[in-house]
């Protein structure tokens, strides 16, 4: 069993932002040298997100969108601590914060359509998120 670690940093432009990370965490497999296992994407931070999906604008507007008649930005009793993320935190929970994905001969294994997404909801400022390979190296 090999195990790679490798982190992922973003200081986003907006407050809410989804960043397209596939080619990046694919990398990170290659560099592995993990033939067969998994890769965990797990976003450091409770105002963000890792998710699966289509990588179609319409689509990302309509997450977006989504995303902001579930948790509407308001006031919240988390704001009684000073902060004005309430929104934010609510979010993570509907997105949730990691993917756990298959890698197979070495690459990821993703259907056809599916790429991996970093959702920000309280960004513009330094993020992190964690790619921990885990599997069987590849045969030398």
């Amino acid at each position: 069993m090999k195990a790679h670690t490798e982190y992922l940093v973003f200081n986003t432009s907006q407050a809410e932002e989804f960043v397209r990370i596939t080619d990046e965490v694919e990398g990170i497999v290659s560099r592995s040298g993990v033939d067969d296992g998994f890769v965990l994407v797990s976003a450091m931070h409770i105002t963000a997100a890792v998710y699966v999906n289509d990588w179609e604008h319409g689509l990302i507007a309509d997450i977006h969108e989504w995303l902001d008649v579930l948790a509407p930005k308001g006031n919240y009793r988390h704001h009684a601590t000073g902060e004005d993320n309430g929104e934010a935190h609510l979010k993570n929970l509907i997105m949730h914060h990691q993917v756990i994905l298959p890698i197979t001969r070495g690459r990821l294994d993703l259907g056809p359509w599916q790429q991996v997404f970093y959702a920000e909801f309280d960004g513009q400022r330094k993020k992190r998120v964690v790619v921990k390979v885990l599997g069987i190296p590849k045969a030398d």
